[in-house]
């Protein structure tokens, strides 16, 4: 069970490219991403990184190349990890074209600021000969002198035309396997600039807002601007940029697609704030059942409520679903109807089996369905 959505999100038409096995754009589903912030020279140390990533559910994971010790670990990180790997390039050409031998899904450049156009066309040339796409990164941090001597400051402008110009110099060369972002710390001006952006280009469009900060500033930050464009349509990958490990970043990207009915995995818990009615520690509750949940992916929701107010309500709209009550037993409701009680002591471990349970039914339906089929 789940909330049915008030409003449907209309994404925008955008093409669609490859990201090694992974579609971005078109009608493929938004995608998550994150960031290594370990050394890639460190081949052991960026896959246990990029492991942990995907029991969180990244889709798409990023590496900086910014040395030939770092495109020369790529080939075995790669070949060790389950998800497609984008390399960070950004002035030089040659680790661009090892990166794409290295077996890089991706490449994430700015073609106008790595040299001559004989440079550019050899790193088009091995993206072509070995599969990869690329990824243009316009950042309000670093624009072209030319355009802060025109616009005077970074603006959503600025931006739409920096991100144009490089595409310009890959279209030239008849390569179309990009996608865009333009990102920028301030919300207001990345979520015009991809507005903007959006309305003049169908090429997918990775979508973040950078240097948002750290856990708690950032996430606020992110689901602002992020919220705001894929509530829009606007966005086919996502990067929740934070100060915090790339798992983090996964697990918020992942709450902003659920929160939007444009994604589905995990469990989904709807809990109340707590108050002086609640009949368990609802946030001590949640957040052991978060954590003790992290390892389910088919989507479940679970409704965790301190008192009888909006308990049974809540309950009517989620899966499983659990009500404070009195002398310490509360009701335990299942597909919207009350099922029976659980003395709080037993509480957390009879809600952890309840839901793996239900996940087993699940997955046990889909299977019966595969066969009919």
């Amino acid at each position: 069970m789940n909330y049915r959505p008030y409003q449907q999100i209309v994404r925008r038409k955008s093409r669609q490219i490859m990201v090694g096995s992974v579609p971005v754009g078109g009608d493929a589903p938004i995608t998550v991403q994150t960031m290594t912030n370990t050394l890639t020279s460190d081949a052991a140390a960026t896959i246990a990184q990029i492991r942990r990533a995907e029991l969180a559910g990244v889709d798409i994971v990023r590496v900086s190349c910014p040395d030939e010790e770092s495109t020369a670990a790529l080939p075995e990180i790669v070949r060790e990890v389950n998800v497609p790997v984008v390399a960070d390039i950004h002035f030089h050409y040659k680790r661009a074209i090892e990166a794409a031998r290295g077996g890089a899904a991706c490449l994430r450049i700015n073609p106008g600021n790595i040299g001559n156009a004989t440079r550019v066309k050899d790193v088009i040339n091995a993206a072509r000969d070995h599969g990869c796409s690329m990824r243009i990164g316009v950042n309000a941090g670093s624009l072209e002198r030319h355009l802060l001597e025109k616009y005077g400051e970074p603006n959503p402008d600025a931006l739409v035309e920096s991100a144009l110009e490089h595409a310009k110099i890959l279209q030239d060369h008849d390569f179309h396997e990009f996608k865009i972002s333009v990102k920028a710390s301030d919300v207001f001006l990345a979520v015009a600039a991809y507005n903007q952006l959006a309305e003049v280009c169908d090429h997918p469009l990775h979508i973040g807002i950078t240097e948002a900060g750290g856990k708690r500033t950032g996430t606020v930050k992110s689901a602002i601007g992020l919220g705001s464009l894929l509530w829009a349509g606007v966005g086919d990958t996502v990067r929740v940029s934070l100060s915090a490990e790339p798992e983090e970043e996964v697990h918020v990207g992942w709450e902003l697609l659920k929160s939007l009915g444009i994604r589905h995995r995990g469990v989904k818990i709807i809990s109340c704030p707590s108050c002086a009615r609640q009949g368990f520690n609802v946030i001590q509750t949640v957040a052991t059942l978060e954590e003790r949940l992290a390892h389910i992916e088919t989507p479940v929701t679970l409704s965790i409520i301190g008192c009888v107010v909006n308990g049974p309500g809540e309950a009517l709209m989620t899966d499983l679903g659990i009500t404070g009550g009195g002398n310490a037993r509360h009701m335990v409701y299942a597909a919207g109807k009350t099922d029976h009680t659980i003395e709080g002591e037993r509480m957390i471990d009879h809600i952890v089996e309840l839901v793996e349970r239900k996940v087993e039914a699940i997955r046990a339906g889909e299977a019966a369905e595969k066969r009919a089929a």
